[in-house]
């Protein structure tokens, strides 16, 4: 599977990461099981630099629908893309301009600033719908 996520109940905290070829099915997938662990809510930080040219603009933007549909069913959480090449930047401000919803949304090219952006974002404390 090209995206492997973790969930983290304790710290509400959703980390992916997508390799090779990616498919909007693919995100389908990491979607649906997000939001079965009751995480959609959650801070999220996604990895995409190394999905080599994986979805193309319209792609990105159907996905960015999704995120539409899924804040107007509940709410969602701040995420930090991770995006380290110049093509997978493009490729999330893409998505970034197609998910426009209320919520932080951030791209970075490094792990470390994207958690530091992260952590300082506020979140419902635990118990509470997010």
């Amino acid at each position: 599977m090209p995206v492997h996520w973790t969930v983290s109940h304790t710290a509400r905290l959703v980390v992916a990461v997508a390799k090779g070829d990616v498919t909007p099915a693919d995100f389908e997938r990491y979607f649906a099981g997000v939001t079965a662990d009751g995480a959609m809510a959650y801070a999220k930080i996604f990895e995409i630099t190394h999905t080599p040219s994986a979805l193309n603009e319209e792609n990105l933007k159907s996905l960015g629908e999704r995120v539409i549909y899924y804040a107007k069913h509940g709410q969602i959480g701040p995420i930090a893309i991770v995006a380290a090449s110049d093509e997978s930047y493009a490729q999330a401000q893409v998505f970034a301009a197609a998910a426009k919803v209320n919520r932080p949304l951030a791209i970075f090219r490094e792990l470390h600033a994207a958690r530091q952006w992260l952590d300082a974002q506020p979140r419902p404390p635990a118990g509470e719908p997010g």
